[in-house]
């Protein structure tokens, strides 16, 4: 690495822990009475060295019966000071790192949901847990004990260093000559540190992202076979982050005897240098002794202060990391047109649209549009382009080339959250929350709705019957994903959120894939209650279902392909007519 490289690494080092400490800032109080803390316990040490050259002194002149008391009290004294500046120093700082931890993780949260879709599509969620669990983790080492050391130890340093100075200057300013190799030599093993952190948090990554699929996907693990195949992939990315581990480990290993081993270096050049009759003449017997054991007492701090270079790197990649994500860009949301209620009058104008990191359009100059309150019907084979063309509406993507419109307006020219007030969903995955049947019926804007709407809602879908027979019906808890209901009852829940919000658009992606022919039927009567004055877009596999459709629109490889009624689609006999035929075959 060039040095131009390792001055610009070093830099962004010390901007990104600069910005971690600016996260001090609402905390400054705690943060003061915590200095206060370790500059009671550092002035402590050379008190120590004091005393000693005190005691020395009295011994030496045989006034020992007239300190019989004073020096016992003073002992006394000094380490009731030390642990009441440990106690606030390490107390208050604990409080300082927790409240950090919180402010990244929530300001992390805050942006993981304000995140474009195609970010989610491109990142393990394995990873984004790991940023939110492990990184902020090793940023509490990096404000508590970094901080705290270099506080505590710092202050100790200079205090040390003050008194051998105030007892003789030619020896300190010798000793001193010792720091700059120290210096060298912990400059080394940061830039190793930071660069190991980081392999480090890659790894953990990887063995988040590993053991999150396989838990999420554990039925199929155990059905198809797939036990020593995860098993082994897990293996692999624990080993990664055991041999990186070890290596942060031997680095950290060599770098604490290294330094100890200068510090001793330094210290045997002092007293060698200190027995000199020549340097020595004006020093009584008490300041020899306390000189030399200022200097000795100086290894421990030295050697905690390049022991802490370690953790403060780990917190420094970590907060690297953590500052990357809390700086990405956020979903554009430009738009200042008000939308009390939308009619629901929808169009899709020339418009194109490509997948991030794609080199395919998945859309390609549609055109195409439904009045208010009339029912689209998106028909066509798997990967056509239909769950596209719906979830532009309510911008979980932006439009690549032309425009969408609602109501006659750009959707971009309204702010996503009013324009997604206007819209209620219901798709083939159905996503439930590890709450209540009530919480995920009435969720989000609809989580005050009285008990009462909640229940007709339940009854409108169909739901109701069931989670009646339930122990403790709307207050049974679902599990995570909705795992302890069946998949018919996970979408009869989401049916009923969606005519609880009774919004005036409704998207209906595969609504009634998950359920039996006779729940279809009675699903499907309240979908037809609910899509009555309500722009529907309704996208189903099943053609029997969307025969009644105002529109029906064909969509192949993003293009529309043919549109019109089922009457006039089947009288034109082309796709929908050989989908159609090919489906009556097969029923």
């Amino acid at each position: 690495m060039s040095q131009a490289s390792q001055q610009k690494e070093s830099s962004s080092g010390l901007s990104v822990y600069f910005r971690l400490l600016g996260y001090l800032r609402s905390s400054w109080l705690t943060f003061v009475i915590s200095v206060l803390g370790f500059l009671m316990y550092s002035v402590m040490e050379p008190a120590l060295a004091a005393l000693l050259k005190h005691i020395v002194d009295v011994v030496s002149n045989g006034l020992m019966s007239e300190n019989r008391v004073t020096i016992p009290l003073a002992i006394l004294g000094i380490f009731l000071v030390r642990g009441v500046g440990t106690f606030l120093g390490s107390y208050f700082m604990a409080i300082i790192a927790n409240k950090v931890v919180y402010d990244l993780r929530t300001t992390m949260f805050d942006k993981l949901v304000l995140l474009p879709s195609s970010y989610y599509n491109e990142m393990p969620s394995g990873r984004l847990l790991s940023k939110l669990t492990y990184d902020t983790e090793q940023v509490i080492g990096s404000v508590t004990s970094a901080v705290k050391t270099l506080l505590r130890e710092g202050f100790t340093v200079i205090g040390l260093l003050g008194y051998m100075l105030y007892t003789n200057w030619k020896l300190s300013l010798l000793f001193l000559l010792i720091i700059p190799i120290i210096g060298y030599v912990v400059s080394y093993a940061s830039k190793r540190f930071r660069k190991l952190s980081k392999r480090i948090q890659n790894a953990m990554g990887g063995v988040s992202d590993v053991a999150s699929e396989s838990i999420k996907g554990q039925e199929v693990v155990k059905i198809f076979g797939g036990f020593e195949y995860e098993r082994q992939r897990f293996r692999e990315a624990a080993d990664d982050n055991r041999r990186t581990q070890l290596k942060m480990e031997l680095t950290k290993a060599l770098n604490i005897p290294v330094v100890q081993f200068l510090v001793a270096i330094a210290l045997a050049i002092l007293i060698w240098l200190a027995l000199d009759p020549t340097l020595s003449a004006q020093m009584s017997a008490g300041d020899f002794v306390a000189f030399i054991g200022a200097a000795g007492m100086l290894s421990k701090p030295a050697r905690q202060l390049t022991d802490v270079n370690s953790i403060l790197q780990k917190g420094i990649a970590a907060a690297q990391s953590i500052f990357e994500f809390i700086d990405m860009t956020e979903e554009p949301d430009n738009g200042k047109r008000a939308l009390s209620q939308a009619q629901g009058n929808i169009e899709w104008r020339n418009l194109s649209f490509q997948y991030p990191n794609t080199d395919r359009l998945a859309l390609d100059g549609v055109n195409l549009s439904v009045p208010a309150g009339k029912t689209l019907a998106l028909v066509g084979r798997s990967g056509g382009g239909k769950s596209t063309l719906a979830n532009l509406i309510p911008r979980l993507y932006e439009v690549t080339d032309g425009e969408l419109l609602i109501d006659g307006h750009d959707i971009r020219d309204y702010p996503l959250r009013t324009l997604r007030s206007q819209i209620a969903l219901v798709n083939q995955n159905i996503v439930l929350f590890n709450g209540t049947i009530r919480d995920n019926i009435a969720y989000g804007y609809l989580r005050d709705a009285p008990e009462e709407t909640v229940i007709e809602a339940a009854k409108a879908a169909n739901a109701w019957e069931f989670i009646q027979q339930l122990e403790l019906g709307l207050d049974t808890v679902v599990g995570e994903n909705g795992v302890l209901l069946s998949g018919g009852q996970r979408q009869r829940i989401a049916i009923a959120r969606a005519i609880l919000k009774n919004a005036p658009i409704l998207i209906l992606d595969e609504a009634t894939s998950a359920l039996d022919t006779e729940s279809e039927r009675a699903i499907q009567q309240a979908l037809d209650t609910l899509m009555k004055n309500r722009t529907t877009i309704a996208i189903a596999h099943r053609l029997s279902t969307i025969e009644n459709a105002d529109v029906i629109a064909v969509v192949d490889n993003g293009v529309i392909v043919e549109s019109g009624s089922h009457k006039v689609l089947l009288e034109q006999n082309g796709a929908y007519a050989s989908l159609h035929q090919k489906q009556f075959s097969e029923e």
